[in-house]
């Protein structure tokens, strides 16, 4: 995919093969629906799926608020087995579901609009979780409900708790080997997205995963060996990208407080990041003075959270 195609996907979806074609008034009225999946769910799924997804009962890890659930499901066909996320979404906007009936082709609901991300991402290169299958079901009148199934990374952990592992299970030297492939492959990742005025919104440790076996061990090339979850947000921005630039930093600098990691860690994340930008013009350290005054912003944040938490506890 080239470059402005994929900079397209990210905000549209292109017509399949089976997309619904009907007038809007039938639309408004009866309502229609937007599927999307790779070729192996509906063995797994089953016929008629589509009538049960959004009230079919998880396997387990299910998480429900404020109108939306997350939860594993795990199918089985014989001796095979696919084992998936499953993000619904059962209120969304009415202004968006109006917007899905006078354009049905257009991914409204969150679930369409990570499929895009997701897509996106794994054509640019990046390492993520293989969407599955997505899908809106609007109206009638402006309803509006939505879902998404990713392939579980199994075998794997996130970086909050590969990092400590590691630190645990690793000679000291090894450890810092270790670290050092690491770091370079955080830093790659970060530049690639931002040096295409993309942004992941949500770029703490916990949403990048590396194999367990990983941390049992030094590997000689770290290349692809990270992957990125929950690309909801992702987007692109060119007027206001040093603003998202500065959050993603912020955000890794804060989530990056676990045991095993350095400020030492955090100078060398920061020199690898600035290095190898096209035409040599890498982030400046007055972008550094912002990330540092974002990341002190979240720590504060989190500080008042968890003092507001015992006091709610005591007045109930």
């Amino acid at each position: 995919m080239n470059t402005s195609a994929a900079n397209a996907s990210l905000t549209r979806l292109e017509p399949a093969v089976g997309d619904p074609v009907s007038s809007l008034w039938h639309r408004l009225l009866r309502g229609t629906r937007l599927l999307r999946r790779q070729a192996d769910w509906d063995r797994f799924a089953g016929d008629g799926w589509p009538d049960r997804v959004m009230d079919e009962p998880n396997t387990d890890r299910e998480v429900r608020k404020q109108g939306r659930s997350i939860g594993r499901t795990v199918f089985t066909d014989g001796p095979d087995q696919l084992r998936v996320y499953v993000k619904r979404h059962f209120e969304l906007s009415r202004l968006a579901g109006f917007l899905a009936t006078l354009f049905p082709n257009r991914a409204r609901s969150p679930g369409l609009q990570e499929w895009q991300r997701l897509n996106w991402a794994r054509a640019q290169g990046f390492m993520v979780p293989r969407a599955v299958a997505a899908g809106q079901f609007v109206g009638p009148w402006g309803r509006l409900q939505g879902f998404l199934a990713v392939e579980e990374l199994h075998g794997m952990l996130p970086l909050h708790e590969a990092i400590p592992a590691a630190s645990r299970a690793l000679p000291a030297a090894a450890f810092a080997r270790w670290k050092r492939g690491l770091t370079a492959e955080l830093a790659r990742l970060a530049r690639e997205l931002h040096r295409r005025s993309v942004y992941h919104k949500d770029l703490y440790f916990c949403h990048f995963y590396i194999p367990e076996s990983l941390t049992k061990s030094v590997p000689r090339d770290w290349t692809n060996r990270v992957f990125m979850i929950d690309l909801h947000r992702l987007a692109r921005h060119t007027l206001t990208g040093m603003w998202w630039q500065v959050k993603d930093l912020a955000q890794l600098l804060f989530s990056s407080e676990v045991e095993g990691v350095t400020p030492r860690d955090r100078v060398r994340f920061w020199k690898m990041y600035r290095a190898n930008w096209p035409g040599g013009r890498g982030p400046s350290e007055r972008l550094a003075r912002l990330i540092r005054w974002k990341s002190r912003f979240y720590q504060r944040h989190r500080a008042r959270t968890a003092r507001a938490v015992p006091d709610r506890r005591a007045a109930a």
